[in-house]
């Protein structure tokens, strides 16, 4: 009895998974005969400029989609096309103290994205990410400070770019 139980629940897990398609544990939805993309360079417009803050942003993005797909990295000609522009890279007080210094600050970034998805122009989008990453005010954006709010700002961003494109949520 028990080795029947066995294969059913095999066969049911079976039917669960597979029986409406591939199933995609990162909820991605690539259309049928797309394989390739690419993520032109992300200029950088804000009005405070951070070096290299474009090209650590256009690897984060190329390695999540890397990550979470099996579409591949091409340099042009992808049937996927990433590119915009960063808008926004602002540090600004959130809170204040009794003294009239901040106590909080926080970095904003904004991303304006192109998405051009060459299989299906329905899909093409155009729409602005953004996110922050407060810090006490005592503290300076240096360093490991700095790197730290870098790569929360890539990881939020880049995911609801990704979710926004690629698994339509």
């Amino acid at each position: 009895m028990k080795k029947y139980f066995i294969y059913f629940s095999f066969f049911a897990l079976s039917i669960l998974l597979f029986g409406c398609g591939i199933y995609s544990f990162t909820g991605a939805s690539i259309p049928a005969g797309t394989q390739t993309y690419q993520v032109n360079r992300f200029e950088n417009t804000a009005l405070l400029i951070e070096p290299g803050f474009e090209r650590d942003f256009k690897i984060a993005l190329e390695d999540l989609i890397q990550n979470q797909t099996n579409l591949v990295l091409v340099p042009s000609s992808g049937d996927l096309v990433y590119e915009g522009e960063i808008t926004d890279y602002r540090i600004s007080p959130t809170t204040a103290t009794s003294q009239n210094t901040a106590a909080q600050n926080r970095l904003t970034v904004s991303v304006k994205l192109r998405f051009f998805n060459r299989k299906n122009e329905e899909d093409d989008l155009e729409q602005t990410f953004s996110f922050f990453y407060d810090y006490p005010g005592s503290d300076q954006l240096v360093g490991a400070q700095k790197a730290t709010a870098h790569e929360e700002i890539f990881e939020r961003i880049t995911q609801d770019i990704f979710n926004a494109t690629l698994a339509k949520w």
